[in-house]
């Protein structure tokens, strides 16, 4: 795939200075605005190495051929735009949009792309020609090979992106979601995928030698003719049962939803509870809204399912493998969840606190010893909630209320909005 210029001119870049970029931009931003003098942005060929565009509002643009080399981008928004041949290379771009944007033949090496959303993306190889003096077209070498060597995913949505052929070897993919994406022939050597979701995702005959693919979600892969000489492949998890299959269950799922929902509405004089202790209800459709209370589903697999709004009061989850479940404004008072795995969990919203029952007694909500990296508690209760020795790396706890909870010995390193008070970690 190429690009095609009529220009008689040697490839070069137009050097911009960062107030130069920053009129262009507020011309950019009174343009988007409707206010008079404002002009849209022209950055095609431009040269803004190592310049800060942070937060600006770049989505729907044309940057073919620039270069934004060691360029500070953090959470700009690129939606839409054309990035053909970009040279991204060192840059700063965590938290950044880059939906939809077309990124072929731009480098991507050593660029920090932690948690940046390049959902649908195009990341697939292209070139720029450029006419001679005698009409024909001429390949131009830019800067850097197009690549994301070295670069950094760690978190990054690339689902359904297009990266076949993409060049990936030493990339940290640490947790990404990966979901429906094209790595068709991609060069995945010595990368680092442990815990990324690549669900439906095509690696036909991709390089992956060397590369770490622990603890991922690889349910419907395509992976003929990959290369797996020295891949780490330990606690992955694809579409075969892990423990017990849904066809083991005594009657089909809604039937036993229905009578679990009877159960707790009569107070047990009618329905059966509902216990999945131990099976595989990843093909279950979703649970969003159910009446689950008093839920048993300890060692269960449930990863990805949805179960936002769900009715979970003192539901037992225990050893439970619950990564990227949605738990959102859920109810989940009382429940223990003691040793499960939440990794990328969201619990926005969500109900953890201590569930009363009479005289002035509770039942604390049990996270203690849960793996919840990368989770999120944005606004939960979680009131004399128990995490005792969890690991909450880098999860996000803004606007939790965490009145009376217990943290100690919980890894906490980066964890967002958290703020303790010396009761909270005391033994």
């Amino acid at each position: 795939m190429f690009q095609a210029y009529d220009s008689r001119m040697p490839w070069s870049r137009t050097p911009t200075t960062q107030a130069e970029l920053d009129e262009i931009m507020a011309k950019h931003e009174a343009f988007l605005a409707g206010r008079p003098g404002g002009q849209r942005a022209l950055l095609v060929k431009r040269d803004m190495s190592g310049l800060d565009l942070s937060g600006r509002n770049l989505s729907d643009l044309d940057l073919t051929g620039a270069s934004l080399a060691g360029a500070s981008l953090v959470a700009t928004n690129f939606k839409n735009s054309i990035l053909f041949c970009v040279n991204l290379g060192r840059s700063n771009l965590r938290g950044a949009n880059l939906q939809r944007v077309d990124l072929r033949g731009a480098s991507l090496r050593g660029a920090d792309l932690t948690d940046a959303d390049l959902s649908r993306a195009d990341m697939r190889d292209g070139s720029i020609a450029q006419k001679t003096i005698g009409g024909e077209l001429k390949m131009v070498t830019v800067d850097e090979a197009h690549d994301m060597a070295g670069a950094t995913m760690v978190r990054a949505n690339l689902t359904e992106a297009k990266m076949a052929g993409a060049i990936g070897f030493q990339t940290d993919f640490t947790d990404a979601v990966m979901k429906n994406c094209s790595l068709v022939r991609a060069d995945l050597r010595s990368a680092v995928l442990d815990g990324a979701n690549l669900e439906g995702s095509d690696l036909q005959g991709a390089d992956l030698r060397g590369a770490s693919l622990k603890n991922t979600v690889m349910a419907n892969v395509k992976i003929m003719m990959a290369e797996t000489n020295g891949t780490d492949m330990s606690g992955r998890m694809d579409e075969k049962a892990v423990g017990k299959s849904m066809d083991g269950l005594p009657a089909m799922i809604q039937i036993l939803l229905q009578r679990h929902a009877k159960f707790v509405a009569s107070n047990g004089a009618e329905g059966t509870p509902l216990d999945v202790s131990g099976f595989d209800l990843r093909k279950s459709d979703s649970l969003a809204g159910q009446i689950l209370t008093g839920l048993k589903a300890n060692g269960a697999v449930l990863v990805g399912l949805d179960l936002s709004g769900a009715s979970l009061q003192g539901a037992c989850f225990e050893g439970a493998d619950l990564r990227y479940c949605d738990f959102t404004n859920a109810d989940l008072r009382g429940a223990n969840l003691k040793s499960a795995k939440l990794n990328k969990a969201k619990f926005a919203g969500a109900d953890l606190s201590a569930l009363p029952f009479g005289s002035g007694r509770f039942f604390p909500s049990r996270l203690n010893d849960v793996e919840a990296r990368f989770a999120d508690f944005s606004g939960a209760k979680l009131v004399r909630a128990v995490l005792t020795g969890a690991d909450l790396g880098e999860s996000n706890f803004t606007g939790a209320d965490i009145r009376e909870a217990k943290f100690n010995l919980a890894k906490l390193d980066e964890a967002i909005g958290l703020h303790l008070p010396p009761t909270a970690i005391s033994a």
